[in-house]
């Protein structure tokens, strides 16, 4: 198939081009290289079957595509801290001008949305069918409402023209190509774990997420994306197993440096206090599930920055 990958120099839309090309694809990936990078992408330029095009989401040409995977925005409240009138442009008018080329050329969109659309969540785990708690002016908005929007166009493009899409809303994902700069949790502790320093909490670390590697997320990603039957559905993707953040910096202490020090800070506003995703919906319509463990991952993680000797 011919696939369009906005973002694709991304974190995971990355490893959405490796895994694509390594499935025999033609591959466009398409990005702005705000938080992007050609050096997640630089062993695909050259092969066959792949190019990119540099230009930023909602002014990308005409591409013809039989499937179009939106993976194009910041991602982590660092980036969309910095770049918040960016987020929402990528996710609306970047939303917008990719269902528009899904309209001229027949192809399937899918809209990469995230947990954030449930904010701090008052249904525990947060199924598909849950609105959200969200704050539309509070920190984190720009992300959290452009997604909305986004989510909301993608369903009135179908309406109004009968473009074929769907929606995955991604929960906390790790893995090799995060920069350790990122400023998400998971990278913010490795860093500080190896450069010696202490972790660092934000709140008295009870608040709780649910990781996912990142090849367990492409695979649930391409399992929907690459479906041309399941037009106009919404599926969680992300680990249903949930840790609290004071735990998850025990586990880094203990395969990094057993010595670090775990400290607290003021918590960061509008931190959701509990996110993990009901994944039932993806898990019976496809089989999908995570394969790797929290353990497993977090090695595999460290091994590829090619900076610590993991612990065994």
């Amino acid at each position: 198939m011919r696939i369009l990958v906005a973002g694709g120099a991304g974190f995971v839309g990355s490893h959405v081009c490796h895994e694509l090309i390594s499935r025999g694809h033609d591959v466009t990936c398409v990005d702005n290289l705000l938080t992007g990078s050609m050096e997640n992408i630089a062993d695909l330029d050259g092969r066959p079957g792949f190019r990119f095009i540099l230009s930023d989401v909602a002014s990308v040409p005409t591409v013809d595509a039989d499937v179009i995977l939106h993976l194009a925005s910041p991602a982590s409240p660092v980036d969309y801290d910095r770049m918040p009138l960016e987020t929402m442009s990528a996710n609306s008018l970047g939303t917008w001008r990719l269902l528009e080329i899904a309209r001229e050329t027949n192809a399937k969109l899918t809209f990469v949305s995230t947990s954030e659309v449930y904010g701090d969540p008052l249904v525990h785990p947060q199924p598909e069918a849950y609105w959200g708690n969200v704050d539309p002016v509070g920190p984190r908005s720009c992300y959290d409402e452009s997604k909305r929007f986004g989510e909301a166009l993608v369903m009135s493009m179908r309406h109004a023209h009968g473009v074929r899409a769907t929606i995955v809303r991604l929960f906390n994902t790790y893995g090799p190509a995060m920069r350790t700069d990122d400023g998400r949790v998971i990278p913010e502790m490795l860093s500080n774990a190896f450069a010696g320093l202490p972790l660092v909490l934000h709140g008295d670390g009870s608040q709780t997420r649910s990781f996912c590697y990142v090849s367990d997320l492409v695979e649930g990603l391409l399992l929907v994306g690459l479906d041309h039957s399941n037009d106009g559905e919404i599926f969680n993707i992300g680990n249903p197993a949930e840790i609290t953040m004071r735990r998850l910096a025990e586990l880094i202490r203990s395969m990094v440096r057993p010595d670090l020090p775990i400290v607290s800070v003021s918590s960061r506003e509008g931190d959701p206090t509990r996110r993990r995703p009901d994944i039932t919906r993806i898990r019976d319509r496809y089989g999908w599930e995570p394969q790797v463990t929290l353990e497993d991952g977090l090695r595999r993680t460290m091994e590829s920055l090619d900076r610590v000797e993991v612990a065994v």
